[in-house]
């Protein structure tokens, strides 16, 4: 006897209905400042070089183009779009990340990312905190920086700490197997995953700031007390990562350097290397506007709104009923 499909979704009514109350919310936010919203493929003919981001490759045979991937970000056309003189804009995205799946992930979902001509990192942080803040009526976020973080959380000074004490630090999730093969920076992703963030914004949300300039990304990278620290920022509510923004990069030489070194990372992690986007790049070559942006998850910012435990209720189907 063959099994019928569970095809109910996970979702209840009323959080379609916030969904769609969420989406007008956004809407008409950014139409009060002016932002225009647009749109870019979900499917696209690079992924990205980032070591901790796994696209899901597509079988495109279409237009010349053969292969492609759905898109884990909308930020590369839309830094393509503010080249060309867009102006301030925002998307309401679907992205996609492979291997995600969990209280918190699941491989397909809904991003708001948004840039803003003009704007340094701590005005954005402020316009994000409106828009946060307005839709959830929480308290403003303080800021802490990531370095204090650490240290109030795990006893150590993440710019100061020895490989080998950092490592010995991490055995305590980790067999030494697993630790040999792990980077400086994959342990202070574990320390910020165990140690950190199941702690922040319980009290009243708060801003994460000044991280080491190796987890800069597509961030600008400055001194900050005797150490390179990316203007870089992550919003926290009840120990959940709401969102991560960046002054953004907008020497493209850097960037290149940056994407070949992920690729390097790739390299020792068995991943295979990726292609960069040739778009991109020719686009940060003709000139991008100085300005900051911000990717902020719409499933976890409905999660918090309905006090939901999982992504399963606020989404009408999660991948096992796609």
């Amino acid at each position: 006897m063959i099994e019928s499909p569970v095809w109910q979704p996970t979702a209840s009514r009323d959080a379609l209905k916030s969904r769609a109350q969420q989406l007008a919310y956004v809407r008409g936010f950014f139409c009060e400042r002016n932002v225009l919203e647009v749109e870019t493929p979900v499917l696209g003919r690079h992924g990205v070089t980032d070591l901790n981001l796994d696209g899901i490759p597509a079988d495109i045979r279409a237009g010349g183009v053969q292969g492609g991937w759905l898109q884990t970000s909308p930020e590369y056309p839309m830094k393509r779009l503010l080249a060309a003189g867009s102006g301030c804009i925002y998307q309401i995205a679907r992205v996609f990340r492979n291997g995600e799946r969990g209280r918190r992930h699941n491989p397909e979902f809904s991003m708001l990312e948004w840039y803003r001509v003009g704007m340094d990192d701590q005005a954005l942080m402020t316009e994000v905190a409106d828009l946060v803040c307005g839709w959830l009526g929480c308290e403003r976020p303080a800021q802490l920086n990531y370095r204090q973080a650490v240290f109030e959380s795990a006893g150590f000074d993440p710019m100061e700490i020895s490989d080998d004490d950092l490592k010995r630090y991490c055995a305590q999730w980790l067999g030494p197997e697993q630790l040999a093969e792990l980077s400086r920076n994959d342990c202070l992703d574990l320390v910020m995953s165990f140690a950190v963030e199941p702690g922040l914004g319980f009290e009243r949300p708060v801003f994460i700031t000044g991280y080491p300039a190796a987890q800069a990304a597509l961030a600008r990278v400055s001194q900050q007390q005797g150490h390179p620290v990316a203007h870089r920022f992550e919003l926290y509510i009840n120990g959940l990562e709401l969102c991560n923004g960046y002054w953004e990069l907008t020497d493209p030489e850097e960037q290149r350097q940056r994407f070949e070194v992920d690729n390097q990372q790739r390299r020792l992690a068995g991943k295979p290397e990726m292609a960069l986007d040739s778009a991109f790049m020719a686009a940060l070559e003709a000139g991008l506007p100085e300005c900051s942006g911000v990717a902020l998850g719409l499933d976890r910012l409905l999660m918090l709104k309905m006090a939901a435990k999982s992504i399963e209720e606020v989404l009408a189907f999660p991948i096992e009923r796609a």
